[in-house]
């Protein structure tokens, strides 16, 4: 049964799923998004709350990498479940992709290094919040505005490779 009344059992099932699903998988990362909503370009609609009920459920899903939205302050703070995700890596979204602002790279390597607190070098990639085209008939920002914020990821992780490359 896909829908169950208690969020508990959900989240348990939805664990038992993706662990089915990665089972046997080698060679390659495995990874899950966890999307706080990309259908409207207004926050007040989309979903509001940091991850922590979530994380005992993350800390038993089988998965390398865990691409989390924290561009907004809708997601809360990663100190929330870092503990759980301790070894993992971390998709870090770091530029919104519904806003029409430009992040400023100086703001994205600040996320970066907040990160850095709970998380090495290594084990942290940068991501937008989602995808810049989630409904084809309807992406949520325009070409330029996508591959500016893009662009600004690839400065800020320049930045940051200079800085904490071994």
């Amino acid at each position: 049964m896909a829908t169950r009344r208690d969020a508990g059992a959900e989240l348990d099932y939805a664990v038992e799923l993706i662990n089915r699903v990665v089972h046997g998988v080698s060679g390659i990362r495995t990874g899950i998004h966890i999307c706080r909503g990309n259908w409207s370009r207004c926050d007040e609609v989309l979903l509001t709350g940091d991850y922590a009920p979530l994380a005992p459920a993350l800390a038993r899903m089988n998965v390398d990498q865990f691409v989390l939205e924290f561009a907004t302050p809708r997601a809360g703070e990663l100190s929330a479940v870092a503990q759980e995700l301790r070894g993992r890596e971390l998709g870090l979204g770091v530029v919104n992709p519904r806003g029409y602002d430009i992040e400023p790279v100086a703001t994205i390597v600040q996320r970066v290094e907040r990160a850095l607190e709970f998380f090495p070098p290594e084990k942290i990639f940068l991501n937008p919040d989602c995808g810049f085209g989630t409904f084809s008939n309807r992406c949520v920002n325009d070409d330029a505005t996508a591959t500016a914020k893009l662009r600004q990821i690839v400065e800020a992780a320049k930045i940051l490779r200079n800085k904490y490359s071994k």
